[in-house]
């Protein structure tokens, strides 16, 4: 009747590593989202995105300080 050797700091760091598991998947059930609603989530903001982009006027004749040629101008 012998008894089992065994490694204290493999027992406790296998306590401790299933103990963060645990409450790991406690966070994830409390915060997380599942992958349908981030799908949903995304969807939404790029319709959004899309609807403002089809809303946005277009002026073909104002011409921004960003469009002006940067060149020397010829007299």
């Amino acid at each position: 009747m012998t008894a089992e050797i065994v490694n204290l700091n493999k027992v406790r760091k296998a306590r401790e590593r299933a103990n963060r598991e645990r409450e790991a998947e406690e966070n994830r059930m409390k915060f997380g989202q599942s992958k349908a609603e981030r799908g949903l989530f995304d969807a939404q903001s790029r319709k959004s995105q899309m609807d403002l982009d089809r809303a946005r006027r277009q002026n073909e004749h104002h011409i921004d300080d960003d469009d002006q040629d940067p060149g020397p101008k010829a007299s």
